[in-house]
């Protein structure tokens, strides 16, 4: 089967999608409606809105670049509605619509190889270790919520926790499972956009806490980065006093493309990727921010490496960047693994690109199949 716009069929695509990378780059019209026809089954099935609601006479949640509109629908993210003209959130603030669990240091964390947990940075003052933080703990928070829609989400169970709106918990009794063996914790999800006061209120006490015996405790995010700027802020404050670290989920570079694969523009991402990574060499000890992308065969390839990876490096070419492997999961099920030539070819590009700390995950998923595309790289 080929491209149901160009009808190629000598190039990588999802059968599921039906589209090529080119055609979603020439912003083909017909692109947007396929992958809209993809998501509306399953959004459908867990109760979300296709799209974000901008609804005439709505009240406006500004908690993330969505901006959804509401009045009789809820919001993208499927936590706010509109009661007697006032937004009410089911979660977000006070209490969470989460999961939580103690993971063993060091983790298998996207931003591992330059994080104090599993690496030697940062000790003494944000690390009881000069190494591996053996024998400690992180409480992983798992926010079951997003303000994307990932067409390939590794983590889509979230939507199943989400539809059955399952009992919440507070920040204060979350922040309360923070032990004397828990020195950092990890919001991640779903996304931690759409409750991300909630995440802030847990962290200021957790924080308070820690501080009255004189423990370390750093806070960080694994966020696709669509926050409101304001409340970016106040993540990177949290996360620069702690030793924490902001994991952004660079997905794609292109516009159209995000729309297609993640349901929603990234503008805002790459504005508050921006604002952070300026204020990159304040703590030097820890890097503030690190950038990561999934490597899906057919769609995240050096073409899109390549825009990011410059991107980033003139903002400051000392911040780490993360290629990550693949899997086949949820509605882009049909994509095979990304190849070990797929990861070194878009590691190469980001090295050439002037970046300095470039690093491949997931090496475990790597297939050493050959799929690639013609490129002219």
């Amino acid at each position: 089967m080929g491209c149901i716009i160009c009808g190629n069929e000598e190039i990588l695509i999802s059968k599921n999608l039906g589209v090529c990378y080119n055609c979603i780059i020439k912003e083909e019209p017909k692109a947007i409606e396929r992958s809209m026809i993809l998501r509306r089954k399953d959004r459908n099935k867990y109760n979300l809105p296709l799209k974000p609601p901008h609804e005439s006479n709505g009240v406006t949640c500004n908690w993330c670049q969505n901006n959804c509109k509401v009045l009789n629908n809820i919001s993208f993210c499927g936590l706010v509605k509109n009661k007697n003209g006032k937004l009410k959130r089911f979660a977000g603030s006070r209490y969470g619509l989460l999961k939580w669990y103690y993971d063993p240091l060091p983790t298998n964390c996207v931003a591992d190889w330059v994080c104090p947990a599993g690496s030697e940075c940062g000790y003494p003052k944000y690390s009881v270790s000069q190494g591996p933080e053996y024998g400690y703990y992180n409480l992983a928070v798992f926010y079951c919520s997003c303000t994307f829609d990932c067409l390939f989400c590794q983590n889509y169970q979230y939507k199943q926790y989400l539809n059955l709106k399952q009992e919440l918990i507070s920040f204060k009794e979350l922040a309360s499972k923070v032990n004397d063996k828990v020195i950092c914790i990890c919001y991640f999800g779903g996304d931690p956009s759409s409750q991300a006061i909630h995440s802030i209120l847990t962290s200021k006490y957790a924080i308070k806490e820690a501080k009255k015996n004189n423990r370390i405790l750093r806070i960080c995010w694994e966020t696709n980065g669509s926050s409101n700027p304001k409340i970016i802020e106040k993540m990177a404050e949290i996360a620069i006093e702690s030793g924490g670290i902001i994991k952004f989920d660079l997905k794609c570079f292109n516009e159209n493309l995000n729309k297609v694969l993640c349901g929603v523009s990234n503008k805002q991402t790459y504005q508050n990727f921006k604002f952070l990574g300026e204020k990159f060499d304040e703590r030097p000890e820890v890097p503030l921010i690190i950038a990561s992308t999934l490597l899906v065969p057919g769609y995240i390839d050096i073409e899109e490496v390549d825009k990011i990876s410059k991107f980033i490096a003139n903002i400051n070419p000392n911040i780490p960047y993360r290629l990550l492997g693949f899997y086949p999961h949820h509605l882009l099920n049909d994509l095979p693994r990304t190849s070990l030539s797929h990861s070194q070819r878009c590691l190469k590009i980001a090295k050439k690109n002037g970046l300095k700390n470039v690093s491949i995950g997931n090496i475990h998923l790597l297939s050493k199949l050959s799929y690639e595309n013609p490129t002219k790289f």
